[in-house]
Formats: C-alpha cells, sequence, structure tokens
C-alpha cells in the first residue's frame, strides 16, 4: 500500500511560533514512516514558507531548505516547490497543520486549505475562528445553554470605568493563544496596565469575572457525534494563576503549577466535564480534535473557560497527555485524525 503524503505545516507568524516547532518535533518522532510519507514545511516568522528536512530548533538555517507554496490551484492539490528557478510540484495526500495562534488555528491558515481542496486535520474555517474569539466562544456557549463567565468587550476606542467591576477579573486578549497577554487585575488601579498588556497581543481585549473553582482540561478526539473524551486533567496550583507557555523551560515544569491526570475529582464530576465539553465541542461545530478547558466549582457545576482547537502537542503538553491516560499514543490520536480528515473528502 502507497504510503499518505502528508504536508506538515509548523512554525507561523504567531507568538507561539517556537511552541509550534516543538509539537512539530514531538508529531515527527510519532509518525509512523511506514503509513506516511511527510514534507516539514516551516513558515519563518516573517512569513516565509520553505519545504525542509525536518522541525529541528535550526531549520531555518540548515541550508536543506526550499522555497514553497501551497497552491490555491485545486489542480496542483499540494505544494509548488522552487528549485533551481523553477517550481516543481508535490501532490499531497493530507496536511497537519501544526501552528498554534494567529494565522494557524485562527481560520485563516484552514482557508487556505479550504480553496486548494486537500483534505486536513482539525477544525474548518468558522470553528477556528470561533474559538479563536473568546468572545464569540462564549455567545455561542452561552445560547446553548452552557454557563460562562460574565465578560466585557474592551475595543480600542472604548472608555473604561475600572469602579464598574467586582474585583478580582481577569484582563486578556479576545484573540490570542496561551496566556499571552493575561493578567489578573486585584484592584482598579491595577487596570489600565493590564489593558495595556493586552492591546499588545490584539486590539480587541475581554475583561472577565474571576470564576472560582478547579481549573479542569478534557480533549476530545472526533467528528459529529463520534466523539472521544481523553481522560481529565486537573490543574494544581501553588500560587498565582495558570499561564502556560511563559516559562523559560517549560519541559522541566511550571514554576506554580503541574497537571494531575487523570484528574483526582470524582466520577461524577469526569462525567460532568467529559458530557459538557462534547456538547460545547458540537456547538461550535469542532471537528477532528480540540482541548476544552472548564471550572469545576465547588457544588459540582462547570462553566467554560476556553476551548484550543490545535492544542499543543509537545512532550509536556495537556493533550496528548490526557489521550495517553486514556490508552492512545500520540502517533494513535494521528492515526485516527487522518482517518477523519480523509472520511471527510470522501463522504
Amino acid at each position: 500500500m502507497d504510503r499518505l503524503k502528508i504536508g506538515i505545516l509548523f512554525g507561523g507568524l504567531s507568538e507561539e511560533h517556537p511552541i509550534s516547532i516543538k509539537s512539530a518535533l514531538e508529531v515527527q518522532k510519532h509518525l509512523d514512516l511506514g503509513k506516511y510519507e511527510p514534507y516539514y514545511i516551516g513558515i519563518t516568522q516573517g512569513g516565509a514558507w520553505m519545504l525542509c528536512d525536518g522541525p529541528a530548533a535550526d531549520w531555518e538555517t540548515s541550508g536543506n531548505c526550499r522555497p514553497a507554496v501551497l497552491s490555491p490551484d485545486r489542480g496542483v492539490h499540494g505544494l509548488l516547490v522552487l528549485d533551481e528557478g523553477k517550481y516543481e510540484t508535490i501532490a499531497l495526500d493530507l496536511v497537519l497543520p501544526v501552528l498554534h495562534g494567529k494565522l494557524g488555528e485562527d481560520g485563516a491558515m484552514q482557508g487556505l486549505l479550504e480553496i486548494s481542496g486537500i483534505p486536513y486535520i482539525g477544525c474548518d474555517v468558522p470553528s477556528s475562528a470561533m474559538c479563536m474569539d473568546k468572545s464569540l466562544t462564549y455567545s455561542v456557549i452561552k445560547a446553548a445553554g452552557i454557563p460562562t463567565p460574565n465578560f466585557w468587550i474592551v475595543t480600542e476606542d472604548t472608555d473604561v470605568d475600572a469602579d464598574a467591576f467586582d474585583y478580582p477579573v481577569f484582563v486578556k486578549p479576545a484573540r490570542s493563544g496561551s496566556s499571552f497577554g493575561v493578567s489578573k487585575v486585584s484592584g482598579k488601579e491595577e487596570l489600565a496596565a493590564a489593558l495595556a498588556e493586552a492591546r499588545e497581543f490584539d486590539s480587541k481585549v475581554l475583561i472577565e469575572e474571576a470564576v472560582i473553582g478547579s481549573e479542569i482540561g478534557c480533549s476530545i478526539l472526533g467528528n459529529d457525534d463520534e466523539l472521544l473524551a481523553g481522560e481529565c486533567d486537573r490543574v494544581a496550583l501553588t500560587h498565582g494563576f495558570f499561564k502556560i507557555h511563559q516559562e523559560e523551560s517549560p519541559e522541566t515544569g511550571s514554576e506554580n503549577s503541574s497537571f494531575i491526570v487523570p484528574a483526582d475529582i470524582s466520577a461524577e464530576s469526569r462525567a460532568v466535564v467529559q458530557d459538557t465539553a462534547k456538547a460545547i465541542y458540537r456547538a461550535l461545530g469542532c471537528r477532528g480534535l480540540a482541548r476544552v478547558d472548564l471550572f469545576l466549582k465547588e457544588d459540582g457545576s462547570v462553566v467554560l473557560n476556553e476551548v484550543n482547537t490545535l492544542p499543543g502537542l509537545t512532550s509536556y503538553s495537556r493533550y496528548p497527555r490526557m489521550m495517553a491516560a486514556a490508552g492512545l499514543s500520540l502517533g494513535d490520536v494521528i492515526d485516527r485524525l487522518a482517518t477523519l480528515a480523509l472520511a471527510r473528502r470522501n463522504g
């Protein structure tokens, strides 16, 4: 049987560029080369696309890269690679975008893939865009009858009355990945600085009520009614609040948090989290994979925190850990995701 030609996109223009490289390295380690023929396409922080040998830390300067673009022409159905002044074509059966943050998981890359006609792993354009914008996510989920935090949208020209809020609150960019630009504001005197920091990452900012509860994650894999929930995890904090990917060396752990997998919660709470995560996933039209983060309150109810449509796949990331606890290795997850993406094309 011929191997599937899979394009693996990594890097990108967002602040999560280094994390994407680490995720792609982990994918490379677990990819079954008996099933897949990989083509690694790195996107520099300046926006240049390069076909390279793989996602090494020095991939941009390795000397083994060639300029390449994903053709929007469905007749090509793959890559155009510049070689000695001429473009050669490489047909692809499938694309795995290992991209986090802006222009990676916000619908932009998914739009290009839709135009190209190449099957791809993960959420489509509408669900990617909705999940990237936390205000849209909350609006859809609230309409579906699932609790969300109360929030206020702050645009560039909005005058904010610092006396209007009950503190503490969280200030966060509406459309940014990980915890970049997120601040916990304990009093009104801190609000202006927090807004300024969030605006470094997005012109649209949310002020969000603080929800008291345990932070529980749930990994979801599948399409439509056929969904698999991995084991839940719990974020155990020693102080402060959870800020992912802000550490200098996250592989060695965080200074204020660790993950308990499976989460040390009751079987009843586990079922509530998983069922609610699936309902959120379906309400937003997600497909392929996503990590749904919830707050579990003392009374057993849950409140949405956020939905990540292209969660980290690094050695220390939450999504693969939760799936591994459910018995699926990253290689198994990739196989299932590839099957789902190809079935959508053929369906």
